[in-house]
């Protein structure tokens, strides 16, 4: 997992041949005026999706992997409260994981939190179980989601 503030992005883009694709996008200047949906940057294997989301509880959401993609998430508007927790360390499992939406969820609790604030971003890879949209009132987000 990584936290940073997008000012901060081209530090990361040799992390994976498709995150400059990626930062470009989320470094567009008409972003948080883009309507809510899925947004295609190179098919299937690079895409955004944005939302806005009324923010859950923490004891509302469950922990979240991937394993076919990595997750960019920036908050545009709002707070979000994400939750951590390494993978291998997820000890309940909700269910199988969906292979056809590429996601399984788990109920344990996040070893860690962090406030995600407009301009922030959080990368987690198919090692991090992750629970995002936590907090108060609408969190307005673009997640990017990269093929592995």
């Amino acid at each position: 997992m990584i936290f940073d503030t997008l000012a901060n992005s081209n530090r990361y883009k040799a992390l994976h041949s498709n995150f400059s694709k990626a930062f470009h996008f989320l470094h567009r200047s008409d972003l948080g005026d883009l309507t809510e949906g899925k947004y295609e940057i190179e098919g299937n294997t690079v895409f955004a999706m944005i939302s806005k989301d009324q923010g859950r509880a923490k004891d509302a959401a469950l922990l979240e992997v991937h394993n076919k993609y990595i997750d960019i998430q920036l908050v545009l508007s709002g707070i979000d409260e994400m939750g951590w927790k390494a993978r291998s360390a997820c000890t309940e499992g909700c269910e199988a994981y969906d292979p056809e939406g590429d996601i399984q969820f788990f109920s344990d609790q996040p070893s860690a939190w962090f406030s995600t604030r407009p301009d922030d971003f959080a990368i987690f890879f198919p090692e991090d179980a992750h629970l995002p949209l936590i907090g108060p009132g609408i969190i307005h987000k673009v997640v990017v989601k990269i093929a592995i």
